[in-house]
This record gives structure tokens, C-alpha cells and sequence, in this order.
């Protein structure tokens, strides 16, 4: 019998599997990918609580579902830290990150022309979840590098200690599952 764990967010209630990390620690896997009511209700909820921004970034690739959402809804800009090098980046930044969900290290890459579109700009960071911070930390070196203004970095649910931070937005917490 697969174990869930009943999340309840923007309204909605959904049903998400606990996925073993390593023999002591389960976390429930919440994956906005085709669930197009939960992406719309999160959007509209955590644009109530963002301050002004001029364009939003994400993390490729859990987070591109509520980014494009947050930029329909909005209709500002969103731009894309992609996981490796594309042929049509002309002079790429990027910054290194190991999250929990990931097994090795990971590298996310912006291209110079949209760092020239962060360079000044009023930036709101997003994901579907922040865990650790260091998906985060990753996104925001990448606007530091581009001269771009923080306003506040948002995400649907702050899994285990990151609850705790007052330093994000939120909608939901969402625990982690030792055994």
C-alpha cells in the first residue's frame, strides 16, 4: 500500500505520494505538471501576496508551470534558468545548485540577453517548492549577477525547515516524513 499525504492549498486538496529520500526520510512528491487548476489557483493566490514586479524567474523545470501561470495572469515577463548550455546562447552565466530532488550537482544557465533583461528590474524569484534554498540561492546569484533587483522570492509550498523562513512567500507547508 503506497502512503499519501493529504496537501491542501489555494482551495484545493490533492493527494501526493511519499517517495523515499534514503532509508530515514520520505518527502511527498508534488508535481504541478498538467494539473492546470492547481497551477491557476497557486498563481492567483500567491499574486495577492507578491509585492510589484517588473519580471519573474524560475528554475527549469518544476517551476515553469507556475512561472508561465504567474506571467499569464500578470502579463510580465518570465525568464528561464535553463540545466545546461542551449546552442542559441550566445555568452551563457551560470551557477551551480544541488538540490534535494536531484541527485548530483546541477548547473542553471541564463544567456547574457536575459540577464540584460533582469539588469535594474524589480525580480520575483519562483518554484513549486523550496526545500533546502539552494535551488534558490542558485536563482538568486544568478539576478545578483545581473544586477537585479530582489523584490521577494514566492514558491506554492516550503517543505521541512523552510516553513520557518521569513525570508519567502508561500501558500502551504509541506512536511517532510522521517521513519
Amino acid at each position: 500500500m503506497n502512503e499519501t499525504y493529504q496537501l491542501k492549498v489555494a482551495g484545493l486538496v490533492r493527494e501526493l505520494p511519499l517517495c523515499p529520500v534514503d532509508e530515514h526520510l520520505s518527502i511527498a512528491a508534488f508535481i504541478m505538471f498538467s494539473d492546470v487548476e492547481l497551477t491557476i489557483a497557486c498563481a492567483k493566490e500567491l499574486l495577492a501576496r507578491v509585492p510589484e514586479f517588473d519580471v519573474l524567474i524560475t528554475a527549469e523545470s518544476k517551476g515553469i508551470p507556475l512561472a508561465y501561470e504567474i506571467s499569464r495572469q500578470s502579463g510580465k515577463r518570465y525568464l528561464l534558468a535553463r540545466k545546461s548550455q542551449k546552442l542559441y546562447m550566445s555568452r551563457p552565466i551560470e551557477v551551480k545548485v544541488k538540490s534535494i530532488t536531484t541527485e548530483q550537482v546541477q548547473t542553471l544557465v541564463i544567456d547574457i540577453d536575459d540577464m540584460k533583461s533582469l539588469r535594474g528590474r524589480r525580480v520575483l524569484i519562483v518554484d513549486d517548492v523550496i526545500s533546502t534554498g539552494d535551488s534558490l540561492a542558485a536563482l538568486r546569484q544568478l539576478v545578483e549577477k545581473a544586477e537585479g533587483n530582489i523584490v521577494a522570492s514566492a514558491a506554492v509550498l516550503a517543505e521541512g525547515d523552510a516553513a520557518k523562513r521569513d525570508d519567502i512567500i508561500f501558500l502551504a507547508p509541506l512536511p517532510l516524513f522521517h521513519r
